[in-house]
């Protein structure tokens, strides 16, 4: 098995005091890919200016890497069949609300892929079991104990 790695970045500017609370969370996640992504905690826990509104938040990079996997797992399965996959758009949601102890966690992510097929498509219970199985082998679905609701959408 791998080890997955991120280097998160975050740097107090010099006329930042900390303590007072008034500093900015706008830092970065550096991959070994080279890529960079702004990231920010989200406007909705930390309010402007103290958030980046135009960076990525732990909350929905949880939710993109929740749909991620799903979709990659679907594209594997629905090739393994022979289908052909023209599209895959999935609008993720992810809702806050209070566990047991009263602390804020993402209690679901709602799944609503739109997948376009070329040639002969597969019919909606076909493409319904893709999805379940896809979701029983994701990675970061397996990972966490937050409900994960797969609502696909048909033409």
């Amino acid at each position: 098995m791998g080890d997955y790695r991120a280097r998160i970045l975050w740097e107090r500017a010099a006329d930042e005091a900390f303590t007072d609370k008034r500093y900015n969370r706008a830092h970065s996640w550096l991959f070994d890919g080279g890529i960079e992504v702004p990231a920010s905690s989200s406007p909705h826990v930390v309010p402007l200016p103290f958030s980046d509104e135009h960076a990525v938040d732990p909350e929905e990079a949880f939710v993109a890497s929740l749909s991620s996997c799903h979709m990659l797992f679907f594209l594997s399965l629905a090739a393994a069949q022979g289908h052909v996959v023209d599209t895959y758009e999935d609008n993720a949601i992810g809702s806050m609300s209070k566990n047991e102890n009263g602390k804020m966690f993402i209690s679901i992510v709602t799944l609503r892929p739109r997948v376009r097929f070329a040639g002969e498509r597969p019919d909606s219970d076909a493409v319904a079991t893709l999805h379940h199985a896809a979701h029983e082998s994701c990675f970061i679905a397996n990972s966490v104990r937050s409900q994960i609701q797969c609502l696909p959408e048909f033409d």
